[in-house]
């Protein structure tokens, strides 16, 4: 079976590299996207194949699979040092990355392979709410969330976080925006990106909804999660905040805390 490679609507300009293939936890309730394929690190050689023939004046890389970060320091390391081999006039390397393969590594190996190369990764924090991350399997606590995040902060190593409006479930939106607010204020985070919860068929969130264990938000109740993220982010610097991702419901962005206002107007226009 032919795996679908997944990246963030920001990369679509950046050259992909794949590095693993599946996803080392693919656990999280309402995840189909690595289903029935096994993890596995690619061989360094594939990569190089690849890099052999790209230009050396790239600017930008991306390592695709659900989580690179969980190869390991001395493994990920190569790669990047591989990379400003072929690209040295300022390849950026930016990957996915996960609460869990974080806690794998020190403060000062993130700071060295920000200094070999990678200088964004995306991260999905999905949601400040304990019992939400429980129910959907995210194999995380905000507590580890929010201790990765400071630790990126230390090391310098820039990050987009990516939050799930809907995950709480109906009538649970505003908890859960303010929840989820909290959490993010508590590190600095370059931008937040919202994804709607999209309930798709052969997923233990689905069979959770059959059994009237899950009764998803509908529109209205997502729309003031996001306005309540947006009243009760405090960023200490310039954040963006993004919902132009394609599973969105509503499509604006801004900066926060300068343009909070005019994001407060668009959301409150469509609720």
């Amino acid at each position: 079976m032919e795996e679908t490679i997944y990246y963030p609507q920001d990369e679509m300009t950046t050259m992909l590299i794949p590095v693993t293939s599946g996803c080392p936890y693919n656990q999280c309730a309402f995840c189909s996207m690595y289903q029935g394929v096994p993890y596995e690190v690619l061989p360094v050689c594939e990569m190089e194949r690849l890099l052999m023939v790209g230009d050396p004046y790239t600017e930008k890389v991306f390592l695709t699979g659900a989580d690179p970060l969980a190869m390991g320091f001395e493994a990920l390391k190569e790669r990047l040092e591989m990379i400003r081999s072929y690209f040295p006039y300022g390849a950026r390397v930016a990957s996915y990355g996960s609460v869990r393969s974080l806690s794998g590594y020190s403060e000062d190996e993130l700071a060295e392979l920000h200094d070999s190369g990678l200088r964004l990764l995306y991260i999905g924090f999905e949601t400040g709410s304990d019992p939400v991350l429980r129910l959907m399997g995210k194999g995380h606590t905000v507590e580890e969330a929010v201790a990765q995040g400071k630790k990126l902060n230390r090391a310098r190593l820039m990050f987009h976080s990516i939050v799930m409006y809907g995950i709480a479930g109906e009538g649970q939106g505003k908890d859960n925006g303010l929840a989820t607010a909290e959490m993010l204020n508590r590190f600095a985070t370059s931008r937040v990106i919202t994804m709607n919860l999209t309930v798709f068929y052969g997923t233990r969130l689905s069979t959770m909804v059959e059994v009237g264990r899950f009764t998803p938000a509908g529109r209205r109740d997502k729309l003031e999660e996001i306005r309540t993220l947006i009243e009760n982010l405090n960023p200490e610097i310039p954040m963006v905040f993004d919902t132009t991702h394609p599973t969105n419901i509503i499509r604006i962005r801004g900066t926060l805390p300068a343009e909070r206002d005019r994001l407060i107007r668009e959301v409150s226009r469509q609720i």
